[in-house]
């Protein structure tokens, strides 16, 4: 088990990555949250076994239909403290 730090840039946010990223991680059995930054980016903490989190991070720089992924920061992170994955208000 691991986790990463993703901070999210493009046209992310009003487009349902959020939901849509909620979706998948919950799907592959992924914990952690994701949150709007005020900047317009997302910030996202996925912790789990290393395919899963494989599966999930190729995803997200792919995103929902309305997206456009533009650049993702990447970063180990600690494990989140509770279980599941939540949407958390905009940072």
């Amino acid at each position: 088990m691991s986790a990463r730090l993703l901070c999210i840039a493009g046209r992310v946010q009003g487009v349902g990555y959020r939901d849509w990223l909620q979706r998948e991680a919950r799907r592959h059995g992924i914990a952690g949250w994701v949150r709007n930054r005020a900047d317009g980016t997302v910030e996202a903490l996925l912790a789990g076994e290393e395919d899963a989190l494989s599966a999930v991070l190729s995803a997200c720089r792919r995103g929902p239909p309305l997206a456009r992924v533009e650049s993702i920061e990447e970063h180990f992170a600690e494990m989140p403290e509770q279980p599941g994955f939540t949407k958390r208000p905009t940072l």
